[in-house]
């Protein structure tokens, strides 16, 4: 079970990515978010999302018209 949960239905790119973005920022490192979108675009850009952000993917499903993601917050490197 997730931390958060992120309802990006009915929204297309960027705004899903955006609103990620701005939940896992006020996150603790380790703790889990659920993204569920509409968005078929969010197969690509979730993944590198996180991908770029070091952000673990942890699973990726789909249940319908839905695409669902768990992802969980990576730890912040602090200073240099």
């Amino acid at each position: 079970m997730a931390d958060h949960t992120l309802d990006t239905s009915g929204l297309f790119c960027p705004e899903p990515v955006m609103l990620l973005h701005n939940i896992i920022r006020d996150m603790a490192d380790g703790e889990t978010v659920e993204v569920i979108a509409t968005d078929p675009s969010t197969r690509r850009d979730i993944p590198k999302f996180c991908t770029f952000l070091s952000h673990p993917l942890l699973s990726q499903r789909e249940e319908g018209d839905k695409f669902i993601y768990l992802i969980q917050r990576g730890l912040v490197r602090k200073g240099g």
